[in-house]
C-alpha cells in the first residue's frame, strides 16, 4: 500500500510550470532624456508580446493570475508565466503623452533587467548590467509565495508522516528547508536560471538534504527524498491553482 501511495505521487504533474516559484519577469529602469519627467500612468501602460523581430504577430501581456505589467509612477516590472520571444512597451504618462518602445528579445533567464530611456516621442529600451540586489525577496508576490510554499509543504509533509509513522518533530526541518531554498532562489538562482526546471531539482535536492541532515538519526536518505518529492509535487499542483486564484486579491 505504502509503494502504491508513493507511485501515486510521482504521477502528479510533475512539470507544471505555473506554480509558486519565481516566475520569468522583466525590471524596467526608466531614465529621461527629456527636460519635463511625467509619471508613469500604470492604467494605460501595457507591454506587448511579440512572435517575431518586426512584432507582425501580437498580443498584450494581459492580466491573469500573477501575470502582468505592473507600474509605479517611475518604473515598472512584469511578470509572466512564459514570455514570447520579442517585447515591446507603450507606456502612457500622466502628462497625457504615450510613448511606444522599439522591438526587443526577451532575455532567456527568469529575472531580467533593462534600462528604458525616455525621448520625447519614443522609448528606447536596452538590457541592463546592474548586478542583482535583494528587492525582489521584499516583494509581496515572494512574500506571499514564501507564505502559500510554507502552508502547503507542511501540511503535505505532516500527511507523509503521519502515513509513514514518523516523527513529527521533522517539520522543523521541513520549514528551514523551505525558507533557505525559497530565499535563495528568489534572491539568487532566479538571476541565472532559464527555466523553472532547474528551480524544482534544486528544491528537491536542497531541501531532501537539509531534511536529512537535520534529521539523521530520525529519517534515511530515500525517506528524505520521498519527503521532499511529496512536498514540492504538492505545492507545485496545488499551489499553481491556488496563486492563480488569490492574485487577484494581493497584486
Amino acid at each position: 500500500m505504502k509503494k502504491l501511495f508513493l507511485s501515486l505521487l510521482l504521477f502528479l504533474p510533475l512539470i507544471a510550470w505555473a506554480d509558486v516559484s519565481p516566475k520569468p519577469e522583466m525590471e524596467f529602469s526608466f531614465i529621461y532624456n527629456t527636460q519635463n519627467k511625467p509619471l508613469i500612468d500604470p492604467l494605460l501602460s501595457e507591454q506587448i508580446q511579440c512572435t517575431d523581430n518586426q512584432c507582425l504577430e501580437s498580443k498584450p501581456l494581459g492580466h491573469y493570475g500573477l501575470q502582468k505589467l505592473y507600474c509605479k509612477a517611475g518604473n515598472c516590472f512584469s511578470v509572466a508565466y512564459e514570455y514570447s520571444d520579442f517585447q515591446k512597451l507603450v507606456i502612457a504618462f500622466t502628462d497625457g503623452t504615450k510613448r511606444e518602445s522599439n522591438i526587443f528579445p526577451a532575455a532567456h533567464k527568469l529575472r531580467a533587467r533593462y534600462n528604458v530611456y525616455v525621448d520625447k516621442d519614443k522609448l528606447t529600451v536596452e538590457p541592463s548590467n546592474v548586478t542583482p540586489d535583494l528587492g525582489a525577496w521584499a516583494r509581496a508576490d515572494a512574500l506571499f509565495s514564501l507564505f502559500l510554499v510554507l502552508l502547503l509543504e507542511l501540511i503535505a509533509a505532516a500527511a507523509y508522516l503521519m502515513y509513514t509513522q514518523k516523527s513529527f518533530t521533522i517539520l522543523w526541518s521541513v520549514a528551514v528547508a523551505n525558507v533557505v531554498t525559497m530565499a535563495v532562489s528568489w534572491i539568487l538562482l532566479a538571476w541565472y536560471a532559464s527555466d523553472t526546471a532547474f528551480l524544482w531539482i534544486f528544491y528537491v535536492v536542497a531541501e531532501m538534504l537539509i531534511i536529512r541532515l537535520m534529521n539523521i538519526r530520525k529519517l534515511a536518505l530515500k525517506d528524505a527524498f520521498m519527503l521532499a518529492i511529496t512536498m514540492n509535487v504538492t505545492s507545485y499542483s496545488i499551489g499553481m491553482i491556488l496563486s492563480f486564484w488569490l492574485a487577484e486579491l494581493f497584486f
